[in-house]
């Protein structure tokens, strides 16, 4: 199941009012709005939706699961060889060679087993997606990510003793938190292990995000509108 598809002008001027919004972001924090990546989230979205979007110019995607994004995506970047598409979603090790025939960026590299697959399909197939680190923040059971005590050791494990490089940290605040304290974890993590992007914030938050040096925004609803609920799935 999808979500109905907006009028393209609906899709179009959203694009246009979230991109004024880090904008403004940006300025106010003293940064330029071209430091912040607005990554479209069109999970669960029709590829049609999707070229709207594409027709306004925009160029950065994020999917959450491997198979919806093989469906929708190849066809499109035969048409727009220039966009970029982040796995945002969590990924199983048995579809590690697809994600990285099909992604420029994994966001969410957690464990030092899924590490090991992806530096192993890099060397293999000569694709190099950005790597991203998922730190839990919150500490929450159910939700994927290293702990942020855990986190330092993983990203040199992942650099020194597997050999992936790792681009950035991303993280996913609790919905019941205030986002900033866990925007400003995200940023000391990344500052000591001298990692350069920071992917976080979403359509509720962003603006915080950009605040706390955010330079990958995952923006969603606020573009494509509600989505059905879609089940748990690691990829």
């Amino acid at each position: 199941m999808v979500s109905q598809m907006a009028p393209d002008t609906d899709i179009r001027d959203n694009l246009e009012k979230v991109k004024a919004r880090i904008a403004a972001a940006a300025a106010e924090a003293g940064r330029s709005a071209a430091a912040v990546t607005l990554v479209a989230i069109a999970k669960s979205h029709p590829a049609a939706a999707i070229r709207q979007a594409l027709e306004a110019g925009h160029r950065v995607f994020g999917e959450n699961r491997v198979q919806e994004a093989e469906a929708k995506w190849p066809a499109l970047k035969a048409k727009y060889p220039d966009l970029q598409l982040h796995l945002v979603g969590g990924l199983q090790r048995n579809k590690v060679k697809r994600a990285v025939a099909l992604f420029d960026a994994i966001e969410t590299i957690d464990n030092p087993r899924l590490a090991r697959a992806v530096a192993a399909e890099i060397a293999c197939s000569g694709r190099r997606p950005s790597c991203f680190v998922q730190v839990n923040t919150g500490d929450e059971p159910q939700k994927g990510g290293v702990k942020p005590a855990d986190a330092d050791a993983f990203i040199a494990g992942c650099r020194d003793d597997i050999g992936l490089a790792i681009a950035g940290l991303m993280c996913v605040p609790p919905l019941a938190d205030e986002p900033a304290p866990h925007f400003a974890l995200l940023r000391e993590i990344a500052k000591r292990n001298g990692v350069e992007c920071l992917s976080m914030g979403m359509s509720g938050d962003f603006e915080t995000a950009i605040r706390f040096g955010a330079t990958h925004v995952r923006v969603g609803t606020a573009i494509f509108g509600e989505r059905p609920a879609m089940p748990a799935d690691r990829g």
